[in-house]
């Protein structure tokens, strides 16, 4: 790739932030824009209300650093102007169709190819390097990891806006954009924030099978299947187990029933196109992963932070929800498994697979001898 240097001295903001979108745009980013650090005062109050209502669950990070996030300036006093940028990582089909094999694993379309923020991060640092160079100026990178409000951020600098769901959407690529920021101490013109498209559409929030959206523009996360099967370490609550259906890591239908997908293209970055062996897995093969196993499968894929624990649980719930007691058999073996977690949802799927006389007869091999709560309280 070659794009020729710019010379700083003299330079308009204007012409600084059309070389910084051609270089942006070079390294592979769809979409670039810019705004100010100190347009968040709404959302701020948003996210106030989010965490002060304890929608956030078990995510303590986010009130730990509420601070932060509430103001880019208290993150790096520096910063003058923030430049957000996107991805598309556009599936090929509606993903929903895969809801439809209940014998099969569905991941969120994000996490069937690599990992996007090594992808991202990548790409950042040499665009913040540029900047740093062609411009004198400090500059720090951002992807997902940060105490950043990355939706907002790009809905100002006027990527798309946030819809009903409290996702970020785009007139150009509907639901699927990853996000990343450069800050830096540059003086830059800020874009325009983007208009609100929604109208009366409501299907984000009709659609969603646990009811996470308690109004439009607002998430309790503690509904929401991307939280429960993702950022929720524990025991996913009894009563929200069968919406899950057999999602294995993160859901994607709020994403994909909206309307603006019509403008939505399939991702040019193979890096995000789905691996084969993710696509639509074999239930019956992803509940058999052991430690190493579960690594190996997953290596440079986001679903890896999530550990084999938490994933198996999860496909322990996706096999109990798939009706096919042939699936039994792959679930006894995780009976007698080392993790509690799992013990505890092998016991729910398997009263959910087999005849009373075969629970019964799994209860006299098992529950016996075993002493957590968690374990016994699913027996009941």
């Amino acid at each position: 790739m070659t794009v020729a240097r710019v010379a700083p001295s003299n330079q308009p903001s204007a012409d600084r932030v059309g070389a910084i979108r051609r270089y942006a745009q070079a390294l592979g980013f769809d979409a670039v824009g810019v705004t100010r650090p100190d347009t968040l005062a709404s959302e701020a109050t948003r996210l106030d209300a989010f965490l002060d209502q304890g929608r956030h669950g078990d995510m303590d990070w986010m009130a730990a650093k509420r601070d932060r996030r509430r103001d880019p300036r208290t993150l790096w006093p520096g910063v003058r102007s923030i430049i957000a940028l996107a991805v598309n990582y556009g599936p090929a089909a509606d993903p929903r169709l895969a809801l439809a094999r209940s014998d099969r694993g569905v991941l969120s379309v994000y996490a069937q190819g690599d990992d996007y923020h090594h992808v991202l991060k990548k790409r950042l640092k040499m665009l913040g390097r540029w900047i740093a160079e062609s411009f004198d100026a400090e500059v720090k990178v951002f992807v997902d990891t940060a105490p950043v409000m990355e939706k907002p951020i790009a809905a100002k600098a006027g990527l798309g806006w946030q819809g009903k769901h409290t996702n970020l959407v785009s007139r150009a690529f509907g639901s699927w954009l990853f996000l990343g920021e450069v800050f830096t101490s540059l003086e830059l013109v800020a874009d325009d924030a983007h208009d609100d498209h929604c109208g009366a559409c409501r299907a984000c929030l009709d659609v969603c099978p646990t009811q996470a959206f308690p109004a439009p523009y607002q998430l309790d996360a503690r509904r929401c299947i991307s939280y429960l099967t993702i950022e929720h370490a524990g025991v996913i609550p009894r009563a929200l187990r069968p919406a899950i259906g057999n999602r294995i890591y993160g859901c994607d239908d709020c994403l994909a029933v909206c309307p603006w997908n019509k403008f939505a293209v399939r991702a040019h970055e193979t890096a995000f196109h789905p691996r084969l062996e993710l696509a639509a897995p074999l239930l019956r093969e992803l509940v058999q992963l052991d430690d190493t196993g579960f690594r190996a499968v997953f290596r440079g894929s986001p679903v890896k932070r999530l550990g084999r624990e938490r994933f198996v649980r999860n496909v322990l719930i996706a096999i109990g929800n798939s009706g096919d007691p042939t699936l039994l058999r792959y679930v006894k073996p995780r009976l007698a498994d080392s993790s509690i977690l799992v013990r505890g949802m092998a016991v729910w799927a398997a009263r959910r697979l087999a005849t009373a006389d075969e629970v019964a007869a799994l209860r006299a091999s098992h529950a016996a001898g075993e002493t957590e709560a968690l374990v016994q309280d699913e027996w009941q």
